[in-house]
């Protein structure tokens, strides 16, 4: 998918509609201490295997694309949405 790598959208530390570069958002690690990953150490405490069902037959093709809009004026990042399931993302020029 061809997506723009300039737009002008709102910037919420501007309080205006400015230019704006996207960027794919990196991965970061899952947390060790949130209460998700503490459940399910518990979880696994003892198993021998997943304590769940492997969801490998009912997995997407495709995953969530992230993408971050640096304002040009205050340099600041600003999220919008949730972003969108794309097997590959190009970034253009307009």
């Amino acid at each position: 998918m061809k997506y723009p790598k300039t737009l002008r959208i709102y910037c919420k530390y501007c309080k205006k509609h400015t230019l704006q570069d996207a960027e794919i958002s990196k991965k970061r690690p899952r947390g060790s201490m949130s209460i998700g990953q503490r459940i399910f150490k518990r979880k696994m405490k003892g198993y021998g295997s997943f304590p769940k069902e492997n969801p490998g037959k009912r997995e997407k093709s495709t995953r969530r694309v992230d993408l971050r809009f640096k304002c040009k004026t205050c340099r600041k990042f600003n999220l919008h949405g949730r972003g969108f399931r794309v097997k590959k993302l190009e970034f253009v020029r307009v």
